[in-house]
């Protein structure tokens, strides 16, 4: 029986480790926290009693996932809750345009506030959604994406294809632009793009910013009841129920090797576990560091040119009442873009890229305890919002940007802060420490700026094989990127599968 190694129980980790298993690998995966599930957590804060996640929280992702589709995650507790509005942006006239399951209430939605861009929106959506299957299997596959890609091309046809690859190289302000004549649609789509630290401007944000609500459309944009921890518990129960074995508190400090192939790992404490396929669920520019000994030069050089995202910095709140958003969609939508207009979020987006903190931030929010009353007693809302910084942050700068984040929401829901009865703040440091992968704060793995998502982390024909025999990545830095959906983890590990078969044939 072939014996893996993985190291690192993010959502990656675990995917990777279920699929050897299923395919009956002896598999052993090892965690530096006290916990499975990386940045899949959830935590009793800012006070007992309501349950935030800690890192990320919405997960339509997650939902689309072609690779969790295929495990009984329900069977280990997994439920998803769905708000009665996917996500609203709240602008400074009191309205809020919204994303809905529904298209036809989307598109009512736009059409609100100016005539049309509902009809742009669902005629740009349709073709789309019919054939949400392929487009799933372009967007949410191992690379090269060679079978979704031949059946999204013949489902779309050549003129189809080629408005998709126009589509690939567009920014978001060149999608919004082309579909939209009003400021509330454009602002809409804008904040999109923001899920990504590619802002509007850059290339390649128009397809991030519509894949995202037309995942809204197909699957919704929901959340795990309970806390996202229960995803991360789904995963790593069907792992052990497919026996597996799992170690929490064992960092891997070094991978072991020699002449070209990786042999096992070394942990903090001394320990040699040996291993016929190691695979790492670590970012890019931790691999040189774990397997400077095994990795060719090349690898470690073309490695440490990639590029990390923004820091970010989070706040979860925990309220005595819901937040009082001026406009009705925004009370009723479990995700909040909050930045107002298209101009104001390029502006806080390049204030970003110029080492600045900006004065009105971007914001990404949610309220979950809206569909999920699991997440707090009765009397009491969680709330939360993220915003991307330049790095890392002194005590007083951190202090500073939450004053601007509270006044960002109080801007669209006047006597917000009123409400606040107890805050948790995490900047980049405090992200990083509890977990690695997110050094810098960087929650997306690298920057998603465009050849770092088509290259992604390096050229080659293969992101997951690293040059060194038995070793492989299979985290958010490698293809296609970040979101809880555990395709790099699954690629990596379908990856050292055929390789072993490919050998002993």
């Amino acid at each position: 029986m072939p014996r893996a190694i993985v190291v690192g129980g993010g959502p990656n980790g675990l995917s990777a480790a279920i699929t050897l298993a299923e395919r009956g690998w002896d598999v052993e995966l090892l965690e530096a926290q006290p916990r499975l599930g990386g940045a899949v957590a959830s935590a009793e804060l800012p006070e007992p009693g309501v349950v935030h996640d800690v890192y990320s929280a919405v997960y339509p992702a997650a939902v689309s996932s072609p690779v969790f589709a295929r495990w009984p995650l329900h069977q280990h507790g997994l439920r998803w809750t769905h708000p009665p509005v996917a996500m609203a942006h709240p602008l400074d006239d009191g309205s809020a345009p919204a994303l809905y399951r529904s298209v036809a209430d989307t598109q009512a939605s736009l059409n609100a506030y100016h005539a049309g861009d509902g009809e742009a929106w669902h005629d740009f959506a349709a073709p789309y959604l019919r054939k949400f299957e392929a487009l799933r299997g372009v967007m949410l596959a191992g690379f090269p994406p060679v079978t979704g890609g031949l059946r999204f091309a013949a489902a779309l046809k050549l003129g189809g294809v080629l408005e998709f690859a126009r589509l690939l190289l567009q920014p978001a302000a060149g999608l919004a632009h082309d579909l939209f004549r009003g400021e509330h649609s454009r602002a809409w789509l804008y904040g999109s793009a923001l899920h990504s630290d590619a802002g509007p401007l850059s290339s390649g944000s128009a397809v991030a910013a519509a894949y995202l609500k037309l995942m809204g459309h197909a699957r919704g944009w929901p959340s795990p009841e309970g806390g996202a921890g229960n995803l991360a518990g789904a995963l790593a129960g069907h792992f052990a129920a497919l026996g597996g074995r799992a170690r929490t508190n064992t960092r891997v400090t070094r991978v072991l090797g020699g002449d070209g192939r990786a042999s096992g790992v070394e942990t903090a404490d001394g320990e040699r576990l040996g291993a016929d396929v190691v695979i790492a669920d670590v970012s890019a520019w931790d691999l040189p560091r774990l397997a400077a000994e095994v990795l060719p030069a090349a690898t470690i050089a073309k490695l440490r040119r990639f590029r990390r995202g923004p820091g970010t910095v989070k706040v979860d709140w925990s309220l005595d009442g819901p937040i009082p958003w001026t406009a009705p969609a925004a009370r009723e939508a479990g995700t909040l873009h909050v930045g107002g207009w298209a101009g104001d979020i390029a502006r806080a987006v390049a204030e970003v890229e110029l080492g600045n903190w900006p004065e009105r931030p971007f914001l990404l929010a949610g309220q979950q305890s809206l569909a999920d009353p699991t997440r707090a007693p009765q009397g009491i809302e969680t709330a939360w919002a993220y915003t991307r910084v330049p790095g890392y942050a002194g005590a007083d700068d951190l202090a500073r940007h939450v004053e601007r984040i509270e006044a960002q929401v109080e801007r669209f829901a006047p006597g917000f802060t009123a409400l606040i009865r107890q805050r948790h703040v995490k900047g980049p440091a405090e992200l990083e420490s509890g977990d690695a992968n997110l050094e810098v704060g960087d929650v997306g793995g690298g920057s998603y700026s465009l050849d770092q998502v088509v290259f992604r982390p390096v050229p080659g024909l293969s992101p997951y094989r690293t040059g060194t025999r038995g070793l492989y990545l299979g985290s958010a830095s490698a293809f296609p990127g970040g979101a809880a959906h555990g395709v790099p983890g699954h690629a990596a590990a379908m990856a050292a599968h055929r390789d072993r078969r490919a050998g002993r044939r």
